[in-house]
């Protein structure tokens, strides 16, 4: 019988390694092929958003979840760095950047006076067709709750403008929450979902309401309506009433209706609120409204810095919109007046010159930018954590909203309002309605680029007669030291104008509610208790 020879014991111990060995390869392959395909992994920890249990949102049973697990992958491809911006510092230069301005101890003071009583018997319904975009028609729609006030009118739940530029189908549900507007102003106007179905084909008064019109207006012209029509509707619901000169409870029956009763429908207020957390993760962060988009650019006939075959293309357009009375415009003389939004990469100028560093978080508000990443680009290599809601939603989340215009807005109206910095680069309705809002919240810090002296800067950097540094920082700052959102009474008419013109350039009432729905509270000195001047 031939004897087994015996392993030598160091070759035993060599095979027993080299197993081993390919087996952890072998669990080490099986564990990264495992990690590269989950969903998670695949975006790296610097650009993961907030999941729904960081940012302390409750969802109800019946509420839907805009919680995101993940950031949209859109995001991972993003060059930043992780470092959260403007959290703490010593720099006190660079707090200054973030301060808001003082309130001065303003405070909304929008109850009714005791004077004020709820409505009584209505003499009939008022129709109104809200026209414009989003915050043009939240303005009219506000002001038409005071018309019905004055004219002893149900106002009925408004129609939106689906004719506009945007071809916008939402209805007021859509976009509002239609029973909070209702109740919150039970003790002001009556409000009806619906006319009556006895007076569905009743004769109705069709108004286009006088513009900029005060107290005698509607009661004594419109209100005697009432003795022939049981129903009057206003075509129109922009700028039918007065910015100023109306009775104190009239004035704050409109802040009452813009800032408290006019809310976002619930989905709309969940992902807007979503939106602003996930901003939030990066640190303090400005909201830009980028106003450099094909309607604006088109009305405005502003085409600095656009090719002529874009330039061609917007005064197409601008032809072809038969509301939009003026068609002949003069591109340089708008720009030299101040009259043209600034462009993305004299907004990226504006900001570096004012101090902000180039790893500043930034919310671009605005629907398609005109020329898309091509105009984009100047802006983004300045401040490459340019964000949108198209990066910090994930299309699913988005999906709901896309195809309207006034929910979109609405969704950017929101992370606005709440942002530490806004900055419009255009005096326009959002931009009006944004500045106000945050006036009445305590005056946060708003920035209004004086356009006019910014333009001829720009010209002569592109003329080479000034470089950019710190001479050019110096002017902007000095330039923007007052128009910071500081509190400040609300602007009259322009010394020598009459007629419309004297109307037109008021400030409006909902882009500066002072004095009118914002009180000054001293504390008497002997106690706490707050007293309103």
């Amino acid at each position: 019988m031939q004897r087994r020879r015996s392993t030598p014991a160091g070759i035993s111990t060599l095979r027993w390694a080299l197993t081993c060995a390919i087996g952890a390869i072998a669990v080490g392959a099986l564990v990264a092929v495992h990690v590269f395909l989950l969903p998670s992994a695949a975006v790296p920890d610097a650009f993961k958003l907030p999941k729904q249990r960081e940012i302390g949102y409750r969802r109800k049973a019946n509420e839907l979840g805009w919680t995101q697990e993940i950031a949209p992958p859109q995001l991972a491809k993003l060059r930043i760095s992780t470092q959260k911006v403007g959290i703490t510092t010593s720099d006190s230069w660079f707090a200054k950047l973030w301060k808001p301005p003082s309130n001065r101890n303003f405070v909304p003071c929008v109850a009714p006076s005791s004077s004020f009583l709820a409505p009584s018997q209505s003499r009939g319904y008022l129709l109104v067709h809200a026209n414009g975009g989003l915050n043009q028609m939240r303005a009219g729609i506000c002001d038409m709750v005071a018309v019905a006030r004055l004219i002893n009118a149900t106002l009925v739940i408004p129609q939106l403008d689906k004719r506009s530029f945007w071809q916008d189908s939402s209805n007021f549900s859509n976009v509002f929450d239609e029973e909070h507007f209702i109740q919150t102003l039970a003790n002001d106007v009556k409000v009806v979902k619906k006319l009556p179905k006895e007076l569905m084909v009743a004769a109705k008064a069709v108004i286009h309401f006088r513009s900029w019109s005060g107290l005698d207006y509607y009661q004594d012209e419109i209100s005697h309506m009432w003795d022939k029509y049981q129903v009057i509707k206003a075509a129109k619901s922009d700028s039918r009433l007065a910015n100023n000169n109306l009775p104190p409870d009239i004035q704050r029956l409109r802040c009452r209706a813009f800032y408290e009763a006019l809310r976002f429908a619930p989905r709309i207020e969940a992902l807007g609120k979503l939106l602003v957390e996930r901003m939030r993760s990066y640190g303090r962060y400005i909201a830009l409204h980028l106003r450099y988009e094909k309607d604006m650019l088109a009305f405005s006939g502003c085409t600095y810095g656009l090719s002529s075959v874009e330039s061609d293309e917007l005064a197409r357009i601008r032809e072809n919109i038969s509301y939009w009375k003026v068609k002949e415009i003069d591109p340089q003389e708008q720009r030299a007046k101040g009259y043209c939004p600034l462009t993305p990469e004299e907004v990226g100028i504006f900001l570096s010159s004012l101090g902000y560093p180039s790893n500043t978080p930034i919310y671009v508000a605005a629907g398609a930018i005109y020329g898309g990443g091509s105009h984009l680009s100047d802006l983004e290599s300045r401040f490459p954590i340019l964000l949108s809601k198209e990066k910090l939603a994930s299309a699913e989340e988005l999906e709901p909203f896309r195809d309207y215009a006034s929910q979109m807005a609405a969704l950017d109206y929101i992370v606005s309002v709440e942002s530490d910095v806004f900055i419009p680069s255009y005096l326009g309705n959002m931009a009006r309605a944004v500045e106000g809002h945050r006036r009445f919240l305590g005056h946060r810090k708003t920035i209004n680029p004086n356009r006019k002296d910014l333009v001829r800067l720009f010209d002569k950097i592109n003329q080479g007669s000034l470089r950019e540094g710190k001479k050019l920082s110096n002017i902007i700052v000095e330039i923007h030291k007052r128009r910071q959102g500081s509190p400040r009474r609300r602007k009259g008419p322009i010394p020598g104008t009459r007629g419309v013109e004297r109307f037109r350039s008021e400030e409006a009432f909902y882009e500066n509610p002072l004095p009118d729905c914002l009180c000054q509270q001293e504390y008497e000195e002997f106690g706490n208790s707050p007293v309103h001047r």
